[in-house]
């Protein structure tokens, strides 16, 4: 049973595979494969220009954030110059933090920056490889349509194609049907003339043929003697008249 199943599965995959290669369009195949990879570009193309607004949104920032630390330092000193010593450490603190902020938003920037160049790059390489696959994309749907062209031609002047097959059994049959019909009548003017087969469209009975049969042959033999009457007496008046 097991093995009868593992052998039905196979017929159903070879006849499904069979199916699908004769649905599959290779230069449908072609075209979809190279949209997909335009698409794979623009999502590439699309995430170079996030991380470059990215970048940019961290650089306003770092420049505000270097604007409060000028401004912090110009606070301490005015502090200090005061005599308010309290207000110019505080200032201070404060721009130590912004520092720190600070720091931390270079290191975001850089990374930003080092993602960008990896993408720019991966960008540049997947557009050469796509055109790439565009040209050969062309060249072998060219190729296929020209060798589909030249199948269908050579399936024409040959006979061998599924349409020319068809037609060439189609006439294979009407040959065959015209020389059974042929035969059949053939055989039922036979059986009609020697009275195995009555003829529905007549009257006449078996006994009424036979005797026209009697009758017409009677006809005949009285038909040839008198023609051999004619001839003989028109020998004798020739003879005579000699």
């Amino acid at each position: 049973m097991a093995g009868l199943m593992s052998r039905a599965s196979t017929v159903v995959r070879a006849k499904f595979s069979k199916l699908l290669d004769r649905a599959e369009d290779p230069n449908e195949t072609l075209d979809y494969s190279y949209e997909q990879q335009l698409q794979l570009l623009q999502n590439v193309k699309r995430g170079v220009a996030d991380v470059v607004t990215s970048k940019k949104r961290l650089q306003l920032q770092t420049d505000q954030l270097e604007g409060s630390i000028v401004k912090l330092e110009t606070q301490a000193r005015q502090a200090l110059g005061a005599g308010r010593e309290d207000l110019a450490r505080s200032a201070l603190e404060r721009k130590s933090a912004v520092q720190q902020q600070l720091q931390g938003l270079d290191q975001q920037v850089q990374q930003l920056e080092a993602q960008q160049e990896k993408l720019v790059s991966s960008e540049k390489q997947l557009s050469a490889k796509i055109e790439a696959f565009r040209s050969q994309k062309e060249v072998i749907k060219a190729q296929y349509s020209a060798a589909e062209a030249q199948v269908r031609i050579g399936e024409a002047a040959t006979g061998i194609g599924e349409q020319m097959a068809d037609t060439g059994l189609a006439i294979q049959r009407a040959k065959d049907k015209t020389d059974q019909m042929t035969a059949r009548a053939a055989a039922v003017e036979e059986l009609v003339a020697t009275g195995a087969l009555d003829d529905f469209t007549s009257d006449k009975t078996q006994l009424d043929r036979e005797l026209d049969a009697i009758s017409s042959q009677s006809e005949v033999d009285s038909e040839l003697e008198r023609m051999r009457a004619e001839i003989g007496t028109g020998a004798e008046k020739k003879e005579l008249g000699q």
